[in-house]
């Protein structure tokens, strides 16, 4: 089609209405061709590409599940509460807090205030990790040539600029980030022991516990030892749901988390929010 004049390229971009490419976001979100079951009302869903970065603001109770597709997604994850991005995913209080450093079913993500921003309520994969954070671009470079975001070799922290950027963030905004689907697992003597993907289709189910803005990057792991860039299709679905509350079995998992959800409640009560 001529795109050379103003009416060609407009004709050629309105031929492209409806058309589907392997990595993109379904809007509306309840168009997604294949929803899950016992899924509520789609609010987000995405395939985000090996080598790409998502962001979406979502509502508290909203469940997000994340699907390694073919078995080499490595989904880096950043959590911001919605209006007030100074309180952020911390994951160092996430292990402290918890008494253990390995992320799964009823793992509670934690902001450094003492509250949960979000709840793992389901995991088939049990590959994750809390410990390494994400890819940057000095490593990126120095391994495969460029890390740039436009590359095709690009760093995590590079994508989650960009990502922060759609968000009224920067670069300083970044804390370390989780990984989900490509695990590391700590030795007696304190080396990091790569453990790589439960395989293709495994997914994990977080829950929002606060309003939250999400950001995503995937790229392969930091300490993945193949020496190529292997990133796969990163499926991103997320529907509308209820916040964990008390007399949920998740509430009273441990005393820890018990609290940290009463930190939680207190704060947004104070609010008027719950």
């Amino acid at each position: 089609m001529e795109t050379a004049t103003t009416y060609g390229a407009r004709a050629h971009a309105r031929a492209q209405e409806g058309a589907r490419a392997e990595a993109m976001p379904v809007v509306p979100a309840t168009d997604w061709p294949d929803p899950p079951r016992d899924a509520g009302r789609l609010v987000w869903a995405e395939t985000v590409g090996g080598g790409g970065y998502a962001h979406r603001v979502l509502a508290r109770g909203t469940e997000l599940r994340l699907t390694d597709l073919r078995g080499d997604a490595c989904a880096h994850l950043l959590l911001f509460v919605a209006d007030r991005p100074w309180e952020r995913l911390n994951t160092a209080d996430t292990v402290k807090v918890q008494w253990n450093a390995y992320l799964g079913e009823g793992r509670l993500l934690l902001s450094d205030q003492g509250r949960v921003l979000a709840s793992v309520v389901a995991d088939s994969s049990g590959r994750h990790d809390a410990l390494c954070g994400t890819s940057t671009l000095v490593r990126n470079t120095e391994r495969y040539g460029d890390g740039t975001p436009q590359s095709a070799t690009p760093a995590g922290r590079e994508l989650f600029k960009l990502a922060a950027l759609k968000n009224g963030l920067g670069p300083r905004d970044l804390p370390p980030s989780l990984s989900f689907f490509q695990g590391v697992e700590v030795g007696k003597d304190g080396a990091l022991a790569f453990t790589g993907s439960a395989g293709p289709g495994a997914s994990v189910t977080l829950r929002a516990e606060q309003d939250l803005t999400v950001l995503l990057a995937n790229v392969p792991h930091p300490v993945d030892p193949r020496p190529d860039y292997r990133s796969t299709p990163l499926e991103v679905l997320a529907w509308r749901a209820r916040a964990t509350g008390p007399g949920d079995a998740l509430w009273d998992a441990s005393p820890e988390g018990r609290r940290a959800f009463l930190n939680t409640t207190e704060f947004l009560a104070a609010r008027g929010l719950a």
